[in-house]
């Protein structure tokens, strides 16, 4: 495509913060973390490779008697508090700033657990409510 010569009619624009995905064969709860795999489908916060975090359900659907793309599901992007993880790999204030990697649907830890994990956001804050991580 070339570029253009004149103004465009119009500049379509959104908020950034919400959108609608063509979900896996699987089922998400609403308030869990959003991964999408390598065909771009969402799919449940695991612990796995090669995902991209996409951000919080905002709805509960089940497509695990579906087929990838049958049922679509609203994310929203942001920054959410989720669950730490524990021991060694759990987060404090030290991190904020730092990536943050996907254990589960609602926990977060602070490291790639030796290569299995793919990153969730950026830690935002850590308090008594859990780990603020920054969807993007």
């Amino acid at each position: 495509m070339t570029a253009i010569a004149t103004p465009r009619a119009k500049t379509r624009q959104r908020d950034g913060r919400q959108f609608v995905r063509d979900m896996a064969a699987t089922k998400i709860y609403a308030g869990t973390i959003v991964m999408l795999n390598a065909a771009g489908n969402a799919t449940s916060g695991a612990t796995a490779t090669g995902q991209i975090s996409d951000g919080v359900a905002m709805e509960t659907v089940d497509n695990s008697a579906g087929a990838a793309g049958a049922l679509k599901i609203r994310v929203e992007k942001g920054v959410f508090p989720f669950e730490n993880s524990a021991s060694a790999d759990a987060i404090t204030k030290a991190e904020i700033g730092d990536d943050c990697y996907i254990v589960d649907n609602q926990t977060v830890a602070k490291t790639d657990g030796t290569g299995t994990r793919s990153v969730a956001g950026k830690i935002v804050d850590v308090d008594a409510e859990g780990v603020w991580v920054s969807f993007v």
